[in-house]
């Protein structure tokens, strides 16, 4: 009985070492930089994520100031994107930015935070049936900034031309968002608000499409509130950039105001 007694103390003192001197087998303890980097792109190949940061985290601690250590940070922040882990991918992308904003692939580090922001509002501007003026297109508005990073930066980066193009629909969907909100602010007679909304747009978004509308909800907001000035600055921009506009198809009736058709 003691005999037993004392082999099941010994038992629980060897594991207890073990447990408090916190190591564990490890099959990557003797691996070098470049083989921690292969292991972990090919868990990439094989879409295993998870193994993938953990192979990277390991070479970055073991290896800090290596070449290795280094592009290992960037497809950090790819293995999170993949993953859908939005906030740490972008916190991987920004700590690489800024402990290396002269490295040679600091553009594809901007072009990452990018898409991952684009990724995110993605279906966010799916405006039919949906009521957008409790959303925030914050993730819209930080991936344009992302992707004009890389276009004026680096102007020559190979992501330089697909940001550009990236660029040039979240520029016309947040307009739509503004226009958006003013014509939700139109229905429910805040006209003061949807003047704004609709105004904002077309001075933050000069170019886009989306004015076309805009344009017509501050004519109609600055009429309602009885701001002929107002309106008639309105109408002469109406006029002026959209001549062809679908709204002014109809032309006037007698004396009726051609947006006062557009009810």
């Amino acid at each position: 009985m003691r005999t037993s007694l004392l082999l099941a103390l010994i038992a629980l003192l060897i594991s207890g070492c073990g447990i408090f001197s916190g190591k564990e087998d490890d099959e990557t303890a003797g691996w070098s930089a470049q083989r921690l980097y292969g292991e972990a792109k090919d868990a990439m190949a094989e879409k295993q994520w998870a193994n993938a940061v953990k192979y990277f985290e390991k070479l970055e601690a073991r290896f800090p100031y290596g070449r290795f250590a280094q592009q290992a940070q960037l497809e950090v922040a790819y293995c999170h994107y993949k993953e859908g882990e939005r906030a740490s991918a972008i916190a991987a992308a920004d700590r690489f930015i800024k402990l290396y904003p002269n490295h040679p692939h600091v553009d594809y580090a901007y072009y990452l935070k990018g898409l991952i922001n684009f990724n995110e509002q993605e279906g966010f501007f799916a405006f039919v049936a949906v009521d957008m003026t409790d959303r925030d297109p914050k993730a819209a508005r930080e991936a344009f900034d992302a992707f004009k990073e890389v276009v004026t930066r680096f102007p020559d980066s190979k992501y330089a031309s697909d940001s550009a193009a990236r660029m040039k629909y979240l520029v016309n969907a947040l307009a739509s968002h503004e226009v958006h909100v003013a014509r939700y602010y139109m229905k429910r007679r805040a006209y003061i608000a949807a003047a704004n909304r609709a105004r904002y747009a077309l001075k933050t978004y000069p170019q886009a499409p989306a004015n076309e509308e805009g344009l017509l909800v501050m004519v109609k907001a600055y009429d309602a509130l009885g701001l002929n000035d107002l309106r008639n600055d309105a109408e002469r921009v109406m006029l002026k950039k959209f001549p062809n506009s679908i709204y002014l198809k109809g032309g006037p009736k007698k004396d009726t105001p051609w947006w006062q058709l557009w009810n």
